[in-house]
């Protein structure tokens, strides 16, 4: 981390986890843990459970986030969230192209690029996901699927509205399995990630950019991957649903 320059973040995401009965607790018991956080904390909650989130969190440093959002502002679109409806629920964050929205529902880096526009337009920010299948890495191609991802995400998102973007970086092969990334590995690609921004936008602007690694970080690797010059903070599964073991990298984050 290179906290002067860009901000360190962790934020939890938690699938398709906890009622807000649930929510509420478990916010409840993350709070005095990282009141004294030197890093931006969020936690990224179901639809359901965002009201609840926001008012478990209200006088904390937590911030809520959404797990993803639509691009049109309404319409015939079932099942959908707009950018509207959360930001006056209250939400800050919303997690954008995870993995797993592209591998169970249809997402491609074109809608994924319109939800992105549609959150930075609401004033949200816009956590968006990037990262390898196993396969791609064993081919050697993942800089190239990197890059195209950075491309297309982020096609016409303007330098000053990169200032509001976040990258999380999830190889694919590393999220849910346990498999994790080695900080080197994680290193190599946020550097990557980095170099791709300067390139699209300038060096000033990529270096402002918070790259966050995602995939099986827990409170047993999460100092050694912080440790990095570019690895900024995590997007956090399975153990952003246990209050002390998101806390221990919440602390690591905050060294």
């Amino acid at each position: 981390m290179d906290k002067a320059k860009r901000k360190a973040i962790i934020a939890g995401n938690w699938k398709m986890n906890k009622t807000p009965k649930e929510a509420t607790a478990l916010l409840k018991a993350i709070a005095p843990l990282v009141a004294d956080a030197d890093c931006e904390v969020i936690a990224c909650v179901p639809y359901v459970d965002l009201a609840a989130a926001i008012e478990a969190t209200a006088g904390t440093n937590i911030k809520i986030g959404a797990e993803n959002c639509h691009w049109a502002e309404s319409g015939a679109f079932t099942g959908e969230i707009s950018t509207g409806m959360l930001k006056e629920v209250g939400v800050e964050y919303v997690v954008l192209g995870h993995s797993e929205r592209r591998q169970y529902f249809g997402e491609t880096d074109e809608t994924v690029n319109k939800r992105t526009k549609a959150a930075l337009a609401a004033g949200l920010k816009p956590i968006v996901c990037v990262g390898e299948l196993l396969w791609e890495r064993e081919c050697n191609i993942t800089e190239e699927v990197i890059a195209r991802q950075i491309k297309l995400d982020l096609w016409d998102v303007t330098e000053e509205e990169l200032k509001n973007v976040v990258i999380a970086y999830e190889p694919v092969w590393a999220i849910g399995t346990g498999k994790t990334a080695t900080s080197d590995q994680a290193e190599e690609v946020c550097a990557f990630i980095r170099a791709q921004l300067a390139k699209l936008y300038n060096q000033d602007a990529a270096d402002a950019v918070t790259i966050q690694y995602g995939g099986s970080m827990n409170d047993g690797n999460a100092d050694e991957l912080l440790s990095k010059v570019n690895v900024d903070g995590g997007l956090i599964g399975g153990a952003s649903l246990v209050a002390e073991k998101f806390a221990a990298i919440v602390k690591a984050a905050s060294k």
